[in-house]
């Protein structure tokens, strides 16, 4: 009988410890879908469109539980984001977007953070990797101006 239990027992805490890694995951997936819409922004030259989506970053980051990121990432990957929002022009944006791309793309090697893999794209001209859920080059260093400058450096599943 006891051992009926014990089994009983291991099996409840599989069972939790799988939900709670879950639950972290989409925490932090919803922290990459803010962290594209960032980029998504800055390659379609909006500044104000970039400000508002760094505020949700900043928002969802707040929201994550510092047993499943640290501490000190979360308050890295929050000034960066909070540096972007408050920045009115669109060079000063990008220019922390180096920062919090290297940070995003070091969380996304540590967390599954999408079902579809994760691609991380290089531009030589920028000299500054970002994440996109897509093959298709959309560079957010220098938008219109040259939106399908870089490669895929690697890919993340």
């Amino acid at each position: 009988m006891k051992k009926y239990i014990f089994t009983a027992v291991l099996f409840l805490f599989a069972i939790i410890s799988l939900s709670a890694q879950s639950k972290k995951d989409a925490q932090v997936s919803k922290l990459y879908q803010n962290y594209i819409a960032i980029k998504s922004a800055l390659a379609s030259n909006d500044a104000d469109k970039t400000s508002k989506a760094a505020t949700e970053f900043i928002k969802t980051a707040s929201a994550i539980d510092y047993k499943m990121v640290s501490e000190g990432n979360l308050n890295i990957l929050r000034k960066d984001a909070t540096v972007i929002s408050e920045a009115r022009t669109i060079s000063a944006q990008r220019e922390t977007f180096y920062n919090l791309s290297d940070s995003m793309i070091a969380l996304t090697k540590e967390f599954k953070l999408s079902e579809k893999p994760i691609y991380v794209q290089y531009c030589p001209m920028a000299d500054g990797s970002w994440l996109s859920d897509e093959k298709k080059i959309i560079n957010p260093y220098y938008g219109s101006s040259m939106l399908s400058c870089g490669n895929v450096k690697a890919e993340i599943n």
